[in-house]
């Protein structure tokens, strides 16, 4: 009888957990639909474009959410729509560096090194959101990722008085993709209690690294002897 009793409040527990869930999804869904672009022409011009970072490789196959990433940010830079990049993720050990990958594969594509910005500490999407204004004085950015990814960032960077577009680039289809896709509700629901639960901020809060301020410094010619 007991057994029976744990069973159905078991079962009513996972309904409410699923049901809530997918209404948080559905809302992030909604409340970053006005900031989302899906075209690089449409999207207005901001002076920073920050790229969140992933694999490079899955296995030992390109990792296609990381390369739409990087043609989209060469695209932006490209067409004027963005003046630095600011390459934001994991650097957990020497061999796994997503910032310093990022950089050199566009540095390859011809973005010249003083416009791109590298921040090792982007550990989490909050992370690089948050030290992108908090570490690197930058409030006025468009994101660039996929789409489902887009509606979580804007919903960290809303909740943080950042004002963020994003722009959405392709993501695979098929089981990969869908795999990837539920798991984003759970990250969705971790991202909500983050922010109204346990104030999360990020792992490594500073110190502060003005971008603007870096760029003058490069771009200040040096006195000669």
């Amino acid at each position: 009888m007991k057994l029976l009793f744990f069973l159905r409040i078991s079962v009513v527990f996972l309904i409410l957990f699923a049901s809530s869930a997918l209404l948080v999804d559905r809302w992030f869904t909604s409340q970053a639909s006005s900031r989302i672009f899906e075209d690089t022409a449409d999207i207005p011009a901001r002076s920073v474009g920050l790229v969140l970072g992933t694999s490079k490789y899955i296995a030992k196959s390109l990792n296609p959410y990381y390369q739409y990433r990087m043609n989209a940010a060469q695209n932006l830079y490209q067409l004027g729509k963005v003046n630095v990049l600011l390459l934001s993720g994991d650097n957990a050990h020497r061999s796994y560096n997503e910032p310093w990958t990022m950089k050199r594969d566009l540095l390859k594509a011809g973005i010249p090194d003083q416009n791109i910005v590298l921040d090792y500490a982007g550990f989490r999407t909050l992370d690089s959101v948050v030290r992108a204004k908090s570490v690197f004085d930058a409030d006025h950015f468009v994101i660039i990722t996929q789409r489902f990814h887009c509606e979580r960032a804007l919903f960290i960077a809303k909740q943080n008085n950042i004002d963020a577009i994003c722009l959405a680039v392709p993501e695979p289809k098929g089981a990969a993709g869908m795999k990837i896709r539920v798991r984003e509700v759970f990250a969705r629901v971790k991202a909500v209690i983050d922010i109204y639960v346990l104030d999360m901020q990020p792992k490594f809060p500073g110190p502060k690294e003005p971008i603007l301020q870096q760029k003058l410094e490069q771009d200040a010619p040096h006195s000669s002897l």
